[in-house]
């Protein structure tokens, strides 16, 4: 099994290989790593060896190579796709190129693993990060009651605009302490200290891209008629992303029928005992792989509907471990591999 990635110096990039390493049953016999020009060069142990980035180009690195995971943006998605595929590997692309793309299908192994098989394009895409949490946790609930509406509020942290935004926000308190006036280059406003109500470009409809996505992609993922409306917040968290989510159902859905379906769904963790402050924090979440699901209670303003909290390392599930899970139902499946 060869697998490549692309992207390899970026934090999603360290956290695929951090991941290959951590699932010593994902079989790879040759890695092959890509980047751009500043990042060529850089040499990275994997699994006792020493891995150089080759230089993303426009050839045949890509023949015979298995599964591919990108990560490198949107453009370079887009550019190199051809190039990555031209071969045979299934690229598995955790930019935003592709993800509605008709023919390209967008995967969460627990909720809709299935769509992986069909991928004409030798392309599969990652959802976004704040996506991906969300509908591993709805589907718990879809398996009980079909979900009419979903009203989400997200708290992203630092992470989600990569390195350079973890830096920032470490800069920024760095500055802060310091008597320093902090800069704020990343991100639309000081995230210090505050919170920034803004994530992504703004739309015609006063709703940002960020927020537009989690709309179009869990309606994609779950093949769903359901409406979602989003509110999209930057916190002054450094890792892993937290979400306040409402769902309306057909039929009102007790609190114990969702615990239940929570405890049973595959890649949830329930952590809700709020009598003995149990719930889900970004302080105790991050590096972890599961989605975590915590205050769970009837919405007072609807019998059909609930609310409950949620958390996930978003360069984890939210990235990176979202495509390897993707790759490895597919291997164990018998789908890819020679």
């Amino acid at each position: 099994m060869r697998i490549a990635i692309v992207g390899a110096s970026g934090a999603v990039g360290q956290e695929f290989l951090k991941i290959l390493e951590e699932h010593a049953d994902f079989p790879v016999d040759e890695l092959l790593l890509f980047g751009s020009e500043r990042s060529a060069g850089r040499t990275y142990m994997f699994r006792g060896r020493e891995v150089t980035v080759r230089l993303l180009q426009h050839n045949d690195d890509f023949r015979g190579v298995d599964i591919a995971l990108t990560s490198a943006g949107a453009g370079t998605s887009r550019e190199y796709a051809a190039t990555i595929t031209k071969h045979g590997a299934l690229m598995i692309d955790n930019s935003s190129a592709f993800r509605m793309d008709e023919d390209v299908p967008l995967v969460v192994p627990e909720v809709n693993a299935e769509d992986a098989l069909k991928a004409p394009r030798r392309i599969i895409a990652n959802p976004n990060c704040t996506t991906i949490q969300m509908v591993v946790a709805l589907k718990a609930i879809e398996n009980l009651s079909h979900i009419r509406r979903v009203r989400v509020a997200t708290y992203q942290s630092a992470s989600g605009a990569g390195a350079q935004g973890m830096a920032e926000l470490e800069e920024q308190h760095r500055d802060l302490a310091e008597g320093r006036e902090p800069r704020s280059e990343k991100f639309a406003y000081q995230l210090a200290y505050n919170v920034i109500p803004h994530i992504d470009v703004f739309t015609e409809n006063g709703y940002t891209k960020e927020e537009m996505k989690m709309y179009h992609e869990t309606r994609k993922i779950m093949h769903t008629d359901a409406a979602v409306s989003a509110t999209c917040v930057r916190v002054p968290v450094m890792r892993a992303h937290s979400e306040s989510i409402w769902v309306e159902t057909e039929r009102p859905v007790s609190v114990e029928e969702a615990r239940a379906a929570f405890v049973a769904a595959e890649g949830v963790v329930l952590m809700d005992e709020p009598a003995e402050k149990v719930y889900p924090m970004p302080l105790f979440i991050a590096g972890k792989e599961p989605v975590y699901v915590g205050r769970i209670r009837k919405d007072l303003t609807d019998p059909n509907s609930l609310t409950f909290w949620c958390v996930s390392d978003q360069i984890k599930k939210g990235a990176a471990l979202n495509a390897v899970q993707i790759a490895e139902w597919l291997i164990r499946n018998g789908k890819i591999g020679r």
